[in-house]
């Protein structure tokens, strides 16, 4: 297993969000309610895998199916359904050691919801922001690449932090 890589944050994590948007706006705009950057690499400060998350709200679950095939259709991502089975149509790109995740989802989705949760409350609370770096720093030392460690060791802090900003 390769090590998993989680690196300082870059300052130009916010423009490869907006060349990505742009790029899903030309190919899926007229089925777009919003386009969120999400993750790590959404919070100014935060070290983070070097992976654009983008969270794509359509217009309606109806619109999933004809947005995926159009997305489909782009150079280089590779899709992988709803690998969680809650709505999060996922597809992945690769750019040498730097990525992008387009999820595709209905208005409403539950786990965007919670990720906007999580995002908002890092990028106003810089104490939980520092803790949840420190926590990712120990845990991608500690998991010798394997990532169910990795992530299931989140899942305290997040559900945590998500509880808070719920409240």
């Amino acid at each position: 297993m390769s090590a998993i890589k989680i690196v300082d944050y870059d300052p130009t994590w916010p423009a490869l969000f907006e060349r990505e948007k742009i790029r899903i706006l030309d190919l899926i705009g007229d089925l777009v309610e919003e386009i969120h950057h999400v993750g790590s690499t959404s919070v100014l400060g935060l070290c983070a895998k070097p992976k654009i998350d983008i969270d794509v709200v359509l217009l309606s679950e109806a619109r999933i199916p004809e947005a995926v095939e159009r997305v489909k259709s782009l150079a280089g991502l590779t899709f992988h359904g709803d690998p969680y089975k809650d709505g999060m149509w996922t597809f992945t790109l690769g750019h040498g050691s730097y990525g992008t995740r387009l999820y595709l989802c209905g208005p409403g989705n539950a786990t965007h919801v919670k990720r906007i949760l999580f995002r908002d409350w890092l990028r106003n609370h810089l104490d939980a922001a520092a803790e949840y770096a420190a926590l990712k720093r120990k845990l991608a030392a500690e998991a010798s690449g394997n990532w169910k460690f990795y992530t299931g060791g989140k899942s305290d802090f997040v559900a945590r932090i998500v509880r808070q900003a719920s409240a």
